[in-house]
């Protein structure tokens, strides 16, 4: 496969999905609105980080207590380590939270580019627009048996 196959492919594949622009542009949407969504996330991201300053704020306490306070040092070491351990597994699930977030935002704004280039798009296309490959497609397969498959950025794949 050259690159003018994966190239024609895509012209194919588009014109087939501009086609039923309309459904694709609603569909898009509703994905942008469902999966894209980060409102359950931002709060489980401000909880955490909520729980990081709790957390900051009590190693804190127990590191000037025991600057003031004779204490006995393995069971400060205990409480310290303790503390230590609960802040990064907060911190690994606070990660894990802001990279999902902006996983989705990501994918958000790829979907917009996808829903706001379909818009635009006037009937089909009889050459290569990298613009149009730049803002609609995610990626493509190319199989030497199966042949070439366009994914676009709302999920669509079109075999040519």
């Amino acid at each position: 496969m050259t690159e003018k196959d994966v190239k024609a492919a895509f012209v194919s594949a588009y014109n087939q999905l501009v086609t039923e622009k309309k459904e694709i542009i609603a569909n898009a949407e509703l994905v942008r609105k469902t999966l894209c969504a980060t409102d359950a996330l931002q709060i489980e991201k401000q909880r955490l980080e909520d729980e990081l300053s709790m957390i900051v704020s009590m190693t804190q306490s127990i590191v000037t207590e025991n600057a003031r306070i004779a204490q006995d040092q393995d069971e400060y070491k205990k409480r310290y380590d303790s503390l230590v351990d609960r802040y990064d597994e907060t911190k690994a699930q606070y990660d894990s939270v802001a990279e999902s977030i902006a996983a989705k935002e990501a994918k958000s704004v790829r979907l917009a580019e996808f829903i706001s280039m379909m818009k635009a798009q006037k009937g089909v296309i009889s050459e290569f627009d990298i613009g149009l490959w730049s803002s609609t497609v995610e990626y493509v397969t190319v199989d030497r048996s199966k042949g070439i498959t366009v994914t676009f950025r709302d999920g669509t794949e079109i075999k040519s």
